[in-house]
C-alpha cells in the first residue's frame, strides 16, 4: 500500500521545525556545554565582575578546553604601584594555559585605588568614556577579534580582578556574547596546582623574571593605522 504525504503531515513537520527554531533563537541556552552559566560573585568581587562559580578556587577544573580561550589582561610590567595594594607590578607568575594580553594596551585604564597611581597612558586600541568604547585604530576590531574569538568560550584573569572586568565590560559592549565570557578573578589570589612561577632567585641572590615562560601578546602600535 502506498503511503503519501497530506497537507496535515507537512504542516506538523513545519510547526515542529519552528519550535525548534524559537528553541534555539528566542530562548538560546545561556551556560555553554559543562559550564554553569556566568554568575556574579557578592560584594566588592562582583563589582570587579569576578564569577561566583569559576573563579581562582575551581578554574583547575575548568583548564585545557579546546573550545576556550584564557587570557591574562595583565603587562609584565606595569607602571602602577600594585605592591602598595598586596599585589605585585612586574608579573610574578599566572596560570598554566593563560596568554598574556595588556589591558592598558587594549584601552584606557580608569578607576583604579588611589594607591597604585598611575599606570600606562600610551597608546590604546580603544578609548573608554562615559561608558562607550571608540576604535582608535582601523585594526583595533581585527585584533580584538583575534585575540578574543568570538566563537570561543573567553575565561579572563589578571591580578586582583579588576583589568579581566574592565575587558569583560568591553567586549559585552563591543557586541561579544556576555553568557560566554568569565571573569575569573586575580592570580593573586590562586593557590591551585596550574600555578606557573615566572619570579626566583638565582643563583647570585638577585631576584628575576622569566618572562620567557609567558606566552605573551605585544601590540606594535607603530605598525596600526590611525583612524
Amino acid at each position: 500500500m502506498k503511503k503519501y504525504i497530506t497537507w496535515g503531515s507537512i504542516g506538523t513537520i513545519l510547526i515542529a521545525i519552528l519550535v525548534f527554531c524559537l528553541g534555539r533563537f528566542v530562548f538560546p541556552n545561556t551556560a555553554p556545554a559543562g559550564l554553569p552559566k556566568p554568575e556574579l560573585s557578592a560584594g566588592e568581587r562582583g563589582q570587579l565582575g569576578i564569577d561566583k562559580n569559576i573563579n581562582e578556587s575551581t578554574i583547575d577544573k575548568y583548564l585545557g578546553r579546546s573550545d576556550s580561550v584564557y587570557r591574562d589582561m595583565r603587562m609584565l610590567e606595569d607602571p602602577g604601584d600594585y605592591e602598595a595594594i598586596g599585589g605585585d607590578s612586574k608579573l610574578s607568575g599566572f596560570v598554566n594555559g593563560f596568554e598574556v594580553v595588556p589591558l592598558p594596551y587594549i584601552m584606557n585604564v580608569t578607576g583604579l585605588p588611589a594607591a597604585v597611581g598611575q599606570t600606562y597612558t600610551g597608546p590604546t586600541l580603544f578609548t573608554e568614556k562615559d561608558g562607550k568604547y571608540t576604535a582608535n585604530y582601523r585594526e583595533s576590531f581585527d585584533i580584538l577579534k583575534d585575540l578574543f574569538p568570538q566563537d570561543k568560550i573567553i575565561f579572563l584573569m589578571c591580578g586582583g580582578g579588576g583589568y579581566a572586568g574592565m575587558m569583560k565590560n568591553l567586549l559585552v559592549s563591543l557586541g561579544w556574547d556576555g553568557s560566554k565570557i568569565y571573569v575569573v578573578g586575580g592570580y593573586w589570589y590562586y593557590n591551585g596546582e596550574n600555578n606557573v612561577k615566572v619570579i626566583r632567585t638565582n643563583a647570585d641572590g638577585k631576584t628575576v623574571w622569566d618572562f620567557y615562560k609567558v606566552a605573551y601578546h605585544d601590540i606594535n602600535f607603530s605598525t596600526l593605522t590611525r583612524e
